[in-house]
């Protein structure tokens, strides 16, 4: 069986995750969809941390042009929004959508005939969502995560894990959710947003604004 070789772009915990991902993924299909895990690629892997599979680094993002022959698709392993987005940006203008699948762990229950998911999205163990869900490019959904009807996920957003979203919420490109936060019904979530930990956004979130607290506020500035 020929496997989709796949390298993984990042190498720090969230990549390792997502390395695993893709191997719940074949070992529960084991069909054209499975993949066979090739390496990380960094965007300098001269700073890899202690945190980081420095081992199993191939290069930087050049790696990937002067290697194409040894690769068949990739995934996004950066689980902070804004480099998310960014690099996502910049690798999706050298490879398409094509180069990029949805990975998916058998777990996840949702409607799969009102649901949109797009490429390069990752929905992780024990997602729980229910019907007409909006997945963007590279948006991606952590552990354990629950979302109500009509929800849209933004590009490169992240839900870190055990987030709770309601019916109708909007949650803008490259905004991060921390882990345990609610956002409740029909609220939304700007571009660039942060929301804290264990908040609850009960209103509107402004594009680039920090939230914390119950019900969540802005942060405020440091004296």
């Amino acid at each position: 069986m020929l496997h989709k070789r796949l390298v993984v772009i990042g190498a720090g915990g969230f990549a390792r995750e997502v390395r695993w991902l893709a191997r719940e993924i074949t070992a529960a299909r084991g069909d054209a969809e499975a993949y066979r895990f090739v390496g990380y690629v960094v965007s300098d892997p001269a700073k890899a941390s202690p945190f980081d599979s420095a081992d199993e680094i191939l290069g930087n993002l050049d790696w990937l042009a002067t290697h194409r022959e040894a690769w068949d698709v990739l995934a996004m392993g950066i689980g902070n929004a804004a480099p998310r987005l960014k690099v996502a940006d910049e690798l999706e203008t050298r490879w398409g959508p094509e180069c990029w699948p949805a990975l998916v762990h058998p777990t996840v229950r949702l409607d799969a005939d009102s649901c949109r998911i797009a490429h390069g999205v990752a929905l992780c163990a024990g997602v729980l969502g229910t019907v007409n869900l909006e997945f963007a490019p590279f948006a991606m959904v952590n552990l354990a995560v629950t979302i109500g009807h009509e929800a849209r996920i933004g590009r490169a957003a992240c839900l870190n894990p055990t987030v709770n979203i309601s019916g109708g919420v909007v949650i803008g490109a490259g905004a991060l959710v921390g882990t345990g936060a609610q956002v409740l019904q029909y609220v939304e979530v700007g571009a660039g947003a942060t929301v804290g930990a264990g908040a609850v956004v009960a209103k509107a979130v402004p594009p680039g604004v920090t939230v914390v607290g119950i019900p969540a506020k802005p942060l405020a500035p440091r004296p």
